[in-house]
């Protein structure tokens, strides 16, 4: 375990750096941002400007500051909020973290019982209206769903805030946003790998020692359909926190995404390579409790 946990460490510094590089590189290649801070300044200000933000040394040199600074949780200030970048994603980041969790946690609420009696109940009514709703599910856009959602629940019927994330009551179509998205894909992959193992003979020789089938079910096929389950959960996270930006714009919702996309529009270079740095970071250490997570779900693999 410790070898591993090593081998993983190395690899984190290595993912972190390689994300700060590509990031770096693309948005120095993106524009100059001091053209926006003052687009009709002198030339000789905009120099001034330049020189003061680190925007005149050439990029290898920028680029190892940047390093230095962001190994310490330094990531410089904001070019337009005059903050610390950082502590502008930190304070954004709880609201986007539970916006995902949230939306994960709807998604598998449903889509377990409904992909293992799909699998158990193969080829009835429910089943094919299963396969109806992943197909459908994965044909439709989040903002197209979350567009849907406002009209119904907040403009038509008046159920629900249109925007915003001030109560309990703003953070339902937001989630059930995002959970509507990712339940398709969470019941066909329920369903297919249950399917895989509800005949295998050991599951037959359960049921015919007289084990209820529920407990069959849950104790003996879920767990060892679970590895593919768990890898494809642990996947969907990063896309969606990575991904969460067209709910938190279409819903005004105040989290990382919706900040860094202001920032790429406005050549903010601090706070996109907080924001991007923060999230790489969240997704390899939830990649990194997937595979921890391997070794509960299945004692017959090792960490070598």
């Amino acid at each position: 375990m410790s070898a591993f946990l090593i081998r993983r460490l190395l690899r984190f510094v290595a993912v972190c750096i390689g994300v700060s590089l590509v990031t770096f590189a693309i948005l120095h290649a993106s524009g100059d941002p001091v053209a926006l801070i003052m687009p009709e300044a002198p030339e000789a200000d905009r120099v001034m400007l330049r020189a003061a933000l680190g925007l005149e040394d050439p990029l290898p040199a920028q680029f190892v500051r940047f390093v230095t600074n962001a190994a310490r949780g330094d990531f410089g200030k904001s070019f337009f909020h005059r903050e610390p970048a950082f502590k502008l994603v930190i304070e954004r980041m709880p609201t986007t973290l539970a916006l995902t969790c949230l939306a994960i946690l709807l998604a598998i609420v449903v889509a377990l019982p409904v992909g293992i009696y799909s699998a158990v109940r193969r080829n009835t009514v429910l089943d094919h209206a299963a396969t109806v709703i992943v197909f459908l599910g994965q044909s439709m856009p989040v903002f197209w769903i979350g567009i849907m959602l406002m009209l119904l629940f907040a403009v038509q019927w008046r159920l629900l805030p249109v925007s915003g994330w001030d109560s309990w009551a703003s953070i339902v179509l937001p989630a059930v946003t995002l959970g509507a998205f990712t339940m398709p894909l969470f019941m066909r992959l329920i369903r297919s790998s249950m399917l895989e193992v509800i005949n295998l003979d050991y599951v037959r020789t359960a049921r015919a020692k007289g084990v209820s089938e529920w407990f069959v079910i849950c104790r003996h096929a879920l767990r060892n359909a679970a590895l593919p389950i768990v890898t494809v959960i642990g996947l969907q996270f990063g896309l969606l926190l990575g991904g969460a930006v067209l709910t938190e714009t279409v819903f005004a919702v105040p989290g990382v995404g919706r900040l860094i996309v202001g920032a790429i529009r406005q050549l903010d270079f601090p706070i996109v390579q907080a924001g991007v740095f923060l999230i790489a970071i969240i997704i390899v250490t939830v990649n990194l409790l997937v595979d921890v997570l391997y070794v509960y779900l299945n004692p017959t693999i090792r960490l070598r």
